[in-house]
């Protein structure tokens, strides 16, 4: 009886819970996860100001506020999850800082009452936190080489502080049952990008002078910091692969890194090479933050040992791929207005 149970749950289909499902990285995850198992039930939670429209029409999307504990413990017993993938959070470092009270609500006390749901009623579910390569802050700073996951946490913003708060909470509470693994990310862009992120501010801004919308100046901020920067495909194929990693296999805490760091001044660059017109740069005072990391550099070893992941699509790819994101998405919206 004990085996005919065993095989019964094998076949059953994984339900995937992804919070964030419809932000920037969610879309791209899901896409990846139907891609590898078509039969895969997804829940996708998104906020009540979150369109409705889901990404996938095998995914059923259910608007839940992360801060509202008895919401949370309810859409959780409903979805009945096999694994979690944890996206959601307040992930501009701008907007946290304008906000810190909202940050901390929802990038830890939000990861709270999560994982406290996924313990009271699916605890044999894998919990995948989406951490960030800025709980690493001033550890930056001080290393010769490129930081792996046993370095010390030193955020340096509110954003980071709030991470590395809710990091240190999912991998406390891993030791009180908690089937969790901690994902710490690097920097990563891609087509569908916000444009408060750099890269996608950097390619928005030559897609807007291209289409005579703007003055041929580019503007940057500090263009001597160097980021590894990772394309989100190749972060949402990270992600998938944790999801669909067997039971018992796994790891405490994971970077996800290229291994390589490059300066914004040279993604500027590369970028305005890709431009169909001149274009001048220009450092915009207000775009240069005072405390900047100066250099991020990660080491992702332990994630292609554990995964088998390392990443695949080269810079000049994405950047190529953001500018015409942003060229297209400028087309469609003035196409709409003349229309």
């Amino acid at each position: 009886m004990a085996d005919q149970m065993r095989g019964r749950e094998h076949m059953s289909p994984r339900r995937v819970l992804v919070t964030g499902a419809f932000g920037f990285v969610g879309r791209w995850l899901i896409a990846e996860l139907l891609k590898r198992d078509a039969s895969m039930e997804i829940i996708g939670w998104r906020t009540h100001d979150e369109g409705g429209a889901a990404v996938d029409a095998r995914v059923e999307p259910v608007a839940v506020d992360l801060t509202d504990r008895d919401t949370v413990f309810a859409a959780c017993a409903a979805a009945k999850p096999t694994a979690v993938v944890h996206l959601a959070a307040i992930s501009a470092p701008r907007e946290a800082m304008l906000d810190p009270r909202r940050a901390w609500d929802v990038n830890l006390f939000g990861t709270m009452n999560l994982a406290d749901a996924v313990l009271a009623s699916a605890p044999t579910a894998r919990f995948i936190h989406i951490s960030s390569s800025e709980v690493y802050g001033g550890s930056f700073g001080r290393a010769a080489g490129a930081l792996d996951e046993t370095a010390a946490l030193e955020p340096l913003n509110m954003y980071a502080v709030t991470k590395s708060a809710a990091d240190l909470l999912v991998g406390k509470m891993a030791h009180e049952g908690l089937r969790a693994m901690r994902i710490r990310p690097f920097n990563h862009t891609g087509p569908g990008q916000s444009d408060v992120f750099v890269v996608a501010s950097l390619a928005s801004q030559i897609a807007k002078i291209e289409r005579r919308m703007a003055a041929p100046v580019l503007y940057v901020g500090n263009t001597d910091v160097s980021r590894d920067i990772l394309d989100v495909r190749d972060v949402a194929s990270a992600y998938a692969s944790a999801v669909m990693l067997p039971d018992g296999q796994g790891a405490d805490v994971l970077n996800i890194a290229s291994g390589r760091s490059i300066k914004i001044g040279e993604i500027a660059e590369r970028l305005r090479s890709l431009a169909k017109v001149r274009i001048d740069i220009e450092v915009d005072a207000a775009r240069v933050r005072a405390n900047d990391i100066k250099r991020t550099l990660g080491d992702a070893q332990r994630a292609k040992a554990v995964l088998g992941w390392e990443p695949s699509i080269p810079i000049e790819e994405t950047l190529k791929d953001v500018l015409d994101y942003w060229r297209e998405r400028l087309a469609t919206s003035q196409a709409e207005r003349v229309s």
